[in-house]
C-alpha cells in the first residue's frame, strides 16, 4: 500500500481567510462601499483609484449598475479585538442588485461563508433586499446587517435600523452604520468581518476540489476560470480534470485577484483565485463544475448550481445575413461570461437566420444585446419579447411554444402560461394605485403586510407575460419611483390566450405574430396594423394590412396605391377616351395585385418590433 501524499503547504492558512460578499437592492451603494474597502486595505493606489473600481464594463459604468460579480483579495489586520495585528486575507465579492442578475448573486453566495446585507439609510428595505437575504439564509451564511449612506440629509438610520433588526433577528444597536462615500464606519465593518465571520472549513489533505463560480474569455489567454478551493491544494504544476466533462487540461497559471490578476504558486483550502489553461473552447469550463487533479482525483463532485430558468425569450437576428457565424461565436463567448444566457438557432421567413435566446428579464435582454453590439461589432434586430407557453390539443398532444410562429393550429383544449409570485414594496399611500395596476394585468392578491407604519409589502400572483414588458416602468411611474419589485416563478395556469397574426395582402408575416390574452387581442391588432400602415412604403397597388385570430379578421388598415396620372396627356377631347384609359389602368392594377409581392423594408421590422420609445432616452438626445 502506498503512503498517503504529504500535505502541501497552503499559501494562506484557512483560519486567516474570510470569504464574504456584499448583497443589496440596486443602487444601495455596494460598489461604493467596495471602493472604500479597496482604498483602506491599500490594494489600489490613490492615483489608480476611480469610482466603482470593480465595475469593469463600459455599460456598467455608464448605467451605474453592477452586471457581473467581481472577486477581489484584501489584506486586513484589525487594530483591536481578539485578532489584533494578525493580517487576515478577505476575499470580497461585489454582486449585482437587479432582479435580472440574481443568478450571479446565487453563485457568489456559494463561494462565501458570510454576507454583508446593505440597506440604504434613506430608502430602507426594498424588494431585492428581501430576495437576497432569503438567498443568503438558504446558503446558511453569517449575515452582518449594515446601513449605508448615513451621510445623506434624508437618511433615517434609527427608523431603518429597527426595520432591519426585526428582519434579521438582532438588536437595532447591532446594525452597523457606515458611509461608503466618506468612509465612516468602514474600518469597524472590516474588523467585524474578521472577528465574527467563520473561517472556511475544508480538508487540506484530501484530493483537490475547487468550485468554478465564474469564467471569462480573454482574447489573448483563452478561458480564465475563477474558482473557490474547498478541499486540497492546486499548484501551477498540476494537471487538472473537470469532473462533469472528464476533460484534462495543463495548468499554465494560477493566481489571485488583488484586484488585478497576480500569479502565485498555488491555492489552498478556502482560497479564491483564477486558473488559466490556455483553452480556447468556451464550453470546456462550465460554471458550477468541480476542478480536481489528474494525479489524485476526487470522486465526489461538489454540488453545482441550479440551472437558471429563462423567463423571457426573444429572437436575435443580424441585420446583415453574412454576420450569422460572427453572432454564433459572440454568443458562445458571452455565454461563458454570462451563464444565465441560453440560445438555439432559429430561422424566420422575414428576418433570415438568427438565434432564439432566453433571458432572465428585460434588463438582461437589453444588456446582452448591447454587449453583443459593442464587443462583437454586430448590428442586430431583436423581436418582441415573449414567454414560454404549453399548449394542449384536443387529441392530447402537447406543444411547447417559445415563439408565436410555433403556436399550433387546430382544436386547442387549453393554453398554459407561466405565472410568478411578485413582491412589491412601496410607501402605504400608493397601495390603491398598485392594486389597480396589478388587477389590469390579471393579478391575484396573495397577501399584504405592513413592515412599518408607512411601508407596505404586497404579494401578487401575476402572469409572467403581463410583467416582462413594461410593468416595472408603469409601477415606477405610478409610485413616483418609490416602489420596488421582485418576482420568482411558481408554476403555470390555464389562460384564455389566442395567437394574433398580421397579414399583408393575405399572407401572414411570422415576425409580427403574438400570443396575447383574448381581451387584449383587438387592441394589439389595431396597434400593429396602424403602425405598419405608417412604416411600409406605398406600392403600385393597394395593400391591405389585417390582424386575424385564425380565420377571423379583427382589424384592418389599407395602404393606398401610388397612382400615375394617365389623363395628363388628354387635353380636352371626348370623355369616352379618358374613361377607356382609366379602365385600362384599373385592369393593370388588378393584374399587378394578383402577382405583386409586398417587400417589407428592414427598417419597418425594426421600428414595428421595437417597444414604445423610451422618453428618458429621447430627452437625452434633445
Amino acid at each position: 500500500m502506498s503512503a498517503s501524499p504529504a500535505p502541501k503547504p497552503s499559501a494562506t492558512p484557512p483560519e486567516l481567510l474570510r470569504n464574504f460578499c456584499i448583497i443589496a437592492h440596486i443602487d444601495h451603494g455596494k460598489s461604493t462601499l467596495a471602493d472604500r474597502m479597496l482604498q483602506l486595505t491599500g490594494v489600489v493606489e490613490a492615483r489608480n483609484m476611480r469610482a466603482q473600481y470593480l465595475d469593469r464594463m463600459d455599460i456598467e459604468r455608464e448605467r451605474g449598475i453592477t452586471i457581473k460579480s467581481q472577486a477581489v483579495r484584501l489584506p486586513w489586520a484589525p487594530k483591536a479585538g481578539p485578532n489584533a495585528d494578525k493580517t487576515h486575507i478577505l476575499n470580497l465579492i461585489d454582486t449585482p442588485g437587479h432582479v435580472d442578475f440574481t443568478y450571479e448573486v446565487s453563485r457568489s453566495l456559494a463561494a462565501c461563508e458570510g454576507a454583508i446585507l446593505l440597506v440604504d439609510a434613506a430608502q430602507g428595505i426594498e424588494a431585492q433586499t428581501l430576495a437576497n437575504l432569503y438567498l443568503a439564509m438558504e446558503n446558511d451564511l453569517h449575515i452582518i446587517p449594515v446601513l449605508n449612506k448615513i451621510d445623506l440629509p434624508a437618511a433615517q438610520p434609527e427608523k431603518y435600523a429597527a426595520e432591519l433588526a426585526r428582519l434579521v433577528g438582532c438588536e437595532p444597536d447591532e446594525v452597523l452604520r457606515v458611509s461608503g462615500k466618506t468612509g465612516e464606519g468602514v474600518i469597524e465593518l472590516l474588523d467585524l468581518v474578521v472577528d465574527t465571520m467563520p473561517a472556511p472549513k475544508g480538508d487540506p489533505n484530501a484530493p483537490a476540489r475547487a468550485l468554478i463560480f465564474d469564467s471569462v474569455y480573454d482574447t489573448y489567454r483563452g478561458v480564465v476560470t475563477y474558482v473557490r478551493v474547498i478541499d486540497g491544494h492546486l499548484t501551477k504544476r498540476d494537471r487538472i480534470l473537470m469532473l462533469s466533462t472528464h476533460v484534462q487540461h495543463e495548468m499554465l497559471e494560477v493566481g489571485v485577484i488583488a484586484p488585478e490578476p497576480v500569479s502565485s504558486q498555488g491555492l489552498g483550502v478556502g482560497e479564491v483565485g483564477y486558473l488559466i489553461t490556455g483553452v480556447k473552447d468556451v464550453r470546456q469550463s462550465r460554471v458550477g463544475d468541480t476542478v480536481t487533479t489528474v494525479t489524485n482525483p476526487a470522486t465526489v463532485a461538489l454540488g453545482g448550481y441550479k440551472d437558471p430558468r429563462p423567463m423571457v425569450f426573444s429572437g436575435l437576428y443580424p441585420l446583415d445575413g453574412s454576420d450569422y457565424p460572427d453572432l454564433r461565436e459572440a454568443l458562445d463567448k458571452l455565454q461563458l461570461n454570462d451563464a444565465a444566457l441560453v440560445y438555439e438557432p432559429e430561422t424566420s421567413v422575414a428576418l433570415g437566420f438568427g438565434f432564439r435566446c432566453g433571458f432572465l428579464g428585460l434588463l438582461h435582454l437589453e444588456i446582452v444585446r448591447e454587449r453583443l453590439e459593442r464587443e462583437a461589432g454586430l448590428a442586430l434586430i431583436s423581436t418582441a419579447p415573449n414567454v414560454v407557453y404549453r399548449v394542449v390539443m384536443d387529441d392530447g398532444k402537447e406543444f411547447t411554444v417559445t415563439n408565436p410562429s410555433e403556436f399550433p393550429t387546430g382544436k386547442i383544449l387549453e393554453v398554459n402560461e407561466p405565472v410568478v409570485r411578485a413582491t412589491v414594496l412601496a410607501p402605504s399611500e400608493f397601495v390603491g394605485t398598485i392594486m389597480e395596476l396589478c388587477q389590469t394585468r390579471r393579478g391575484q392578491l396573495l397577501g399584504m403586510d405592513y413592515l412599518s407604519e408607512d411601508r407596505v409589502e404586497l404579494r401578487y400572483q401575476l402572469p409572467l407575460a403581463e410583467i416582462v414588458f413594461d410593468f416595472f416602468d408603469a409601477l415606477k411611474s405610478r409610485t413616483r419611483g418609490y416602489a420596488s419589485l421582485d418576482y420568482e416563478p411558481i408554476g403555470e395556469q390555464v389562460a384564455d390566450l389566442v395567437k394574433v397574426d398580421i397579414l399583408l395582402q393575405g399572407e401572414a408575416v411570422d415576425a409580427f405574430s403574438a400570443v396575447v390574452h383574448k381581451d387584449k387581442a383587438y387592441a394589439y391588432g389595431v396597434k400593429m396594423a396602424s403602425r405598419l400602415k405608417d412604416l411600409i412604403p406605398r406600392q403600385q397597388f393597394e395593400v391591405p394590412i389585417q390582424a386575424a385570430i385564425g380565420a377571423r379578421v379583427i382589424a384592418r388598415e389599407n395602404i393606398r396605391a401610388i397612382r400615375k396620372d394617365v389623363l395628363s396627356k388628354c387635353y380636352g377631347g371626348d370623355i369616352t377616351r379618358k374613361r377607356k384609359l382609366l379602365e385600362k389602368q384599373k385592369e393593370g392594377k388588378k393584374r399587378m395585385k394578383m402577382v405583386g409581392r409586398v417587400e417589407v423594408p428592414q427598417e419597418a421590422f425594426i421600428a414595428a418590433l421595437a417597444s414604445e420609445p423610451d422618453p428618458t432616452k429621447e430627452s437625452g438626445k434633445k
